[in-house]
C-alpha cells in the first residue's frame, strides 16, 4: 500500500479576530491545497486560503455536524490527492478540539501531521478583560475545563477540578448554566464566587457580562448566539468588584440568593 504524500497540518485559528492568527497558520492558509474548517472560524481566515477547495466541517452544540469519523477519512483521503491540507480549528487545535482523534487517525494511515498552535479561548478572554488568568499571591494555579463529553464517554470531574483551582475557564457550557452553577453550589464553591462569562472574545461585537456563581444562570440567559465562555474565581474578584460600581444589577440577584 502507497503511502500518502501530502501533509495535514492542524492549524489553529485563534479565537475569533483575523488578526491574532499566527504568521505561520496564515503561510500555510495561502499556499494551501485544500482546507477543512470549523464553524466558528472567522471568514476572513478562511478567505486566506484563496487557491484551496474549502470545505465546512465544523461542529456546533445542538446543531447538525460532521461525524468525526468522516473527517478523519476526508482528510485521510485528501492527503492521497493533495500536497498541503490545512484542518483548520477554532482557538488552539490541542485544547478541546478532538485534534487527537485526528491525529490518532492519520498516523495509522501512514500520513504525515503538524501541528500549529493558536490562541485558546480563555487567554483571548482574559486579554479583553485586561485579567491576568495567574495574579502573584491571588490566582497561581488555573483550570481550563469542559463539562460536554462525547457519546459513551464516562463523565469526567470537573467539578472537583474547578473547585480546587484559584481561577478556571469553562468552555462549551453557557448553555448548561443551570446544572453547572448548581453542581458547583453543591460542592461547596461559595455562592459569592465571582464569574464573568465573555462571548465572542476577541471580536468587536464581544459582550461581558459580570456576575456572581449564584446568578450564573440569569446571567447566561443575557447571552447572544455567539461563542461563550465562563470564567471564574480568584483572578476575577477585581474585574467583577469594579463592574458593579457601576451595574449592580445581575449582583443584587446572586446576593438575594445566597441568603
Amino acid at each position: 500500500m502507497s503511502v500518502p504524500a501530502g501533509t495535514v497540518y492542524l492549524v489553529g485559528a485563534g479565537p475569533g479576530a483575523p488578526d491574532l492568527l499566527t504568521l505561520r497558520a496564515a503561510r500555510l492558509l495561502e499556499r494551501a491545497d485544500i482546507v477543512f474548517y470549523d464553524a466558528l472560524v472567522h471568514p476572513e481566515i478562511v478567505a486566506l486560503a484563496a487557491r484551496a477547495e474549502k470545505i465546512a466541517v465544523g461542529k456546533r452544540c445542538g446543531r447538525h455536524s460532521a461525524a468525526q469519523r468522516f473527517i478523519n477519512k476526508r482528510l485521510i483521503d485528501a492527503a492521497a490527492l493533495h500536497t498541503t491540507i490545512v484542518r483548520l480549528k477554532g482557538g488552539d487545535p490541542m485544547l478541546f478540539g478532538r485534534a487527537q482523534e485526528e491525529i490518532d487517525a492519520l498516523q495509522a494511515a501512514g500520513v504525515t501531521v503538524e501541528v500549529v498552535p493558536g490562541i485558546t479561548a480563555a487567554l483571548a478572554a482574559c486579554a479583553d478583560l485586561q485579567t491576568s488568568f495567574t495574579q502573584r499571591g491571588i490566582s497561581r494555579h488555573v483550570a481550563l475545563v469542559t463539562p460536554r463529553i462525547g457519546e459513551g464517554q464516562d463523565p469526567s470531574d470537573w467539578i472537583r477540578t474547578v473547585c480546587h483551582a484559584d481561577s478556571a475557564a469553562i468552555y462549551m457550557a453557557a448553555g448548561q448554566s443551570s446544572a453547572l452553577s448548581a453542581s458547583l453550589l453543591e460542592a461547596g464553591l461559595p455562592a459569592h464566587t465571582p464569574v464573568v462569562l465573555v462571548e465572542s472574545a476577541s471580536l468587536p461585537e464581544t459582550r461581558r457580562i459580570y456576575t456572581q456563581l449564584a446568578a450564573l444562570p440569569q446571567a447566561a440567559a443575557q447571552l447572544g448566539d455567539g461563542p461563550a465562555l465562563i470564567l471564574l474565581g480568584a483572578a476575577f474578584a477585581r474585574t467583577v468588584a469594579a463592574a458593579a460600581s457601576m451595574d449592580l444589577a445581575v449582583l443584587r440577584t446572586a446576593g438575594a440568593q445566597a441568603r
